[in-house]
């Protein structure tokens, strides 16, 4: 089962990006039979609208995941709860709008993907350990992918860790911001801290550097804006034994969108 995980899609710049190279970085993995990307910032950097949705799927996403963000656009929360290809993190309190998983038909077999929120400098939520143990329990096939949208990267190694053996990736979001660290655990898991953010890369973690820097020199709330600029296509690559859940082969992509940036893949 060939697997590609597209880092946090920031604003309307990385969702054309995602339209331009997602057909030819396919192309040039030699296939891929599932695609799931984070969404909580595609729309204007925060949170999801139906529209929005719609235009990933239509360019190739299977299925989206979210996090802190997903609950941004208000209007979005009914189509949380119609849309079972649009998850939130599992361990945010009952009665919350939207599933957290959700067992996929890929081209390869069934896929569970699980989403779950980190709580060390997030909200208070549930625990995400305790709740990937629930959810493992009811989940009746071998390959598990889950998103661990989590600020503290220690908190991300620690799960990794936990369900190493019994979840076939743990890929961490969140911080827009890649990590080298891509590896596959001693029993399967594959695991990198963060996947990091397919959008703009010229200013501070997807908005422009001119809005945010009043933040940091006054204190006080500003709007952020949408960074274009220096637009790269990050993600995770991988490949599971079906049968064993397993992951053979865990590859990290960050290319810059360039003519012919996937003949790097080669």
């Amino acid at each position: 089962m060939r697997i590609l995980f597209i880092g946090d899609i920031m604003g309307k710049p990385g969702r054309r990006l995602l339209a331009e190279m997602l057909p030819g970085v396919k192309k040039d993995l030699g296939g891929v039979d599932f695609v799931i990307a984070n969404g909580e910032n595609a729309a204007a950097g925060f949170g999801l609208t139906e529209s929005v949705m719609r235009d990933l799927f239509a360019v190739g996403v299977d299925v989206l995941t979210g996090g802190n963000h997903i609950w941004d656009k208000k209007d979005f929360l009914e189509v949380l709860d119609a849309e079972p290809r649009v998850l939130r993190p599992a361990n945010y309190p009952d009665p919350s709008p939207g599933r957290g998983w959700g067992v996929f038909e890929s081209r390869a077999g069934r896929l569970a993907v699980v989403n779950l929120q980190g709580r060390t400098y997030l909200p208070p939520i549930d625990c995400p350990f305790q709740k990937a143990d629930a959810l493992l329990e009811r989940i009746d096939t071998p390959c598990v992918l889950v998103d661990f949208h989590a600020e503290a990267s220690s908190e991300k190694r620690a799960l990794a860790l936990y369900l190493d053996g019994r979840a076939s990736a743990v890929v961490g979001t969140h911080t827009h911001v890649q990590t080298a660290d891509e590896q596959i655990l001693p029993r399967g898991t594959a695991f990198i801290t963060d996947v990091g953010m397919t959008g703009g890369h010229g200013g501070v973690i997807g908005m422009t550097y001119e809005s945010v820097l009043p933040r940091f020199l006054t204190g006080r709330p500003c709007k952020f804006e949408v960074c274009p600029s220096a637009p790269r296509f990050q993600a995770l690559f991988l490949e599971i034994d079906a049968a064993s859940g397993r992951t053979r082969e865990c590859r990290r992509i960050n290319f810059p969108f360039e003519e012919e940036t996937t003949n790097q893949l080669r």
